[in-house]
């Protein structure tokens, strides 16, 4: 029976691969959370484009914070690396909702409506790329 030992230097390399991704991960963490407090302030401080655009979707203003305090309730919760992984559920559901608001009123489908899909993956790519056992979890690595 043969078995493979590692050397010291493919050790290296393989934590120094972990460690970009981790890297690269945590930044894309940073970024889709810096966009999303932006949200959260032009949600619960309601400037005027704000306003419009809440009621262009058909919401009533007060509604803009509800959703601002339910953002940034999960916003928090991604926030914290031990239950980002619940956060970043309570984002994908928030994000969702975005989606459903803008095909109701038939917004471009492309550049809008799946705005909060692209962002979506990229926020589950940088959760993933920072605990990449959570791939385990949906049966893409053993």
């Amino acid at each position: 029976m043969v078995t493979a030992t590692a050397t010291p230097s493919t050790d290296r390399s393989a934590a120094a691969t972990r460690s970009v991704r981790h890297i690269v991960g945590v930044v894309i963490s940073i970024v889709v959370g810096a966009f999303l407090a932006f949200d959260v302030v032009g949600k619960l401080t309601q400037p005027e484009a704000v306003i419009e655009g809440t009621a262009k979707l058909g919401f009533p203003i007060e509604q803009a914070y509800v959703m601002g305090t339910v953002l940034l309730i999960c916003l928090v919760v991604y926030a914290i690396p031990r239950t980002a992984v619940l956060g970043a559920l309570g984002i994908t559901a928030y994000l969702g909702g975005a989606v459903t608001a803008n095909m109701r009123v038939e917004s471009p489908l492309i550049s809008t409506t799946l705005f909060a899909v692209y962002f979506g993956v990229l926020m589950w790519i940088g959760l993933v790329l920072r605990r990449p056992e959570l791939l385990k979890v949906v049966g893409l690595r053993r």
